[in-house]
C-alpha cells in the first residue's frame, strides 16, 4: 500500500543525460519540403469539383486572400508535427510573400526549431528512449532552450521573439530553415505557448519554469492583440495542434473581444489528420458563430499544407 506521506520531489541534477551526437533522429534537413511556384500545375484548382471539401478549400483560400487584400492577418497555429514533417520552407515562403502574417507554436515547436536550426535534425525515437529512460535527455537541447528563456527574461521578450533573436544572433548553421529566425528577420510576430511538464525540457535541471512561463504569458498577451486584428476581418488556421493552441487561441480571442466594442468577423480553419474535439469547437465553430465562417479539413499535413500553400500563392498572384 502506498504511504500517505507526500514523496520528496525528484532532483533533476541526478538524471542521466547524453550528447545529441549520440542520438538518432527521424527528421533531417535534406528531407524538408520545397515551396512550389504558383504557376506549376496551375490548372489543378480549376479542375477540382465544386463539391464538399474541394469547394470548401477553394472558398477558404478565397477568404484568406480577401483578408490579406484588406491588410487583415492570416495567422497560423502550428502543432510541432508540422516542423517534424518538413513544412518549414513552405511556411517561410508564405511569410516572405506576405501571405502568412504570424505564427503561434507550442513549446515542442520551439524545441524542434532549435534542434533543426543548430543540428540540422530533430525528432527522436520516443519508444526506444522511453524504454531505457533516455528519451528527451539530450543535454544540448536543454541548454539551448534555457538560453532562449534567459534571453527572454533579460530583454523582456516573449519566447517566440527570443527564439528568433537567439537563432539569428548565434548564426545557427541551418537557421535559414527556422520559422522563428525568418519571422524575426521579417518583423513578423511569433508566439510560443508553454505547458509545464508536457515537453522534454522539463526533465532537465536547466529548466526554470518561472522564467519560461513569464515569457510565454507575454506571448499570450501578444496573441490576444493579434486576435483583435484577426477578429476584424482576418483569418486563422490551426495546423495539427489538438489541444494546447486551440485552448490558447480561444482564451486570447476572449480577451480581444472583451476589450473590443466592434462586431466580430473572421475566417477560421482546422487542418489535421483526424477529427479532434477542441480544434473543432475552439477554432472552427465557437469563434465563428454569428461572426464568420469556419472550415475543417482532414488529411496528412505533409500533403494538405503544400496543397493549401500552392492554392494561396496562385490566388494571391491573381489578386495582385
Amino acid at each position: 500500500m502506498v504511504g500517505k506521506k507526500t514523496p520528496e520531489a525528484v532532483d533533476l541534477n541526478r538524471v542521466r543525460r547524453y550528447s545529441r551526437k549520440k542520438r538518432s533522429t527521424r527528421t533531417k534537413i535534406g528531407q524538408l519540403g520545397k515551396p512550389l511556384n504558383h504557376s506549376q500545375g496551375n490548372q489543378l484548382f480549376d479542375s477540382l469539383p465544386d463539391f464538399l471539401k474541394a469547394r470548401d478549400l477553394n472558398e477558404f483560400i478565397g477568404r484568406v486572400v480577401a483578408a490579406r487584400k484588406k491588410d487583415r492577418p492570416f495567422h497560423l497555429l502550428l502543432g510541432a508535427h508540422t516542423i517534424k514533417v518538413g513544412l518549414t520552407p513552405i511556411i517561410i515562403d508564405l511569410m516572405k510573400r506576405d501571405i502568412v502574417t504570424g505564427l503561434s507554436l507550442n513549446s515542442a515547436g520551439l524545441i524542434h526549431e532549435l534542434e533543426l536550426a543548430f543540428d540540422g535534425e530533430t525528432s527522436e525515437d520516443v519508444q526506444a528512449g522511453l524504454s531505457d529512460g533516455s528519451f528527451g535527455m539530450v543535454i544540448e537541447t536543454a541548454q539551448l532552450f534555457a538560453s532562449v528563456c534567459t534571453l527572454a527574461g533579460e530583454k523582456g521578450l516573449g519566447l517566440g521573439k527570443a527564439g528568433g533573436v537567439f537563432i539569428n544572433k548565434k548564426k545557427a548553421r541551418y537557421g535559414r530553415h527556422s520559422l522563428l529566425a525568418a519571422a524575426e528577420k521579417l518583423g513578423l510576430p511569433v508566439t510560443v505557448h508553454l505547458a509545464v511538464g508536457t515537453d522534454t525540457i522539463a526533465q532537465h535541471p536547466e529548466f526554470e519554469a518561472g522564467v519560461a512561463a513569464e515569457a510565454s504569458h507575454l506571448d499570450f498577451r501578444i496573441l490576444a492583440a493579434i486576435c483583435s486584428q484577426i477578429d476584424s476581418g482576418g483569418a486563422v488556421a490551426n495546423i495539427g495542434s489538438a489541444v494546447i493552441l486551440p485552448e490558447v487561441f480561444l482564451k486570447a480571442l476572449t480577451v480581444a473581444r472583451n476589450l473590443s466594442h466592434r462586431k466580430s468577423r473572421l475566417t477560421t480553419a482546422n487542418f489535421d489528420m483526424i477529427m479532434h474535439y477542441r480544434p473543432m469547437v475552439n477554432v472552427v465553430t465557437r469563434p465563428t458563430l454569428n461572426a464568420g465562417q469556419g472550415y475543417n479539413f482532414i488529411g496528412h499535413h505533409e500533403i494538405m499544407f503544400p496543397l493549401l500553400a500552392w492554392g494561396l500563392k496562385r490566388a494571391w498572384k491573381k489578386q495582385r
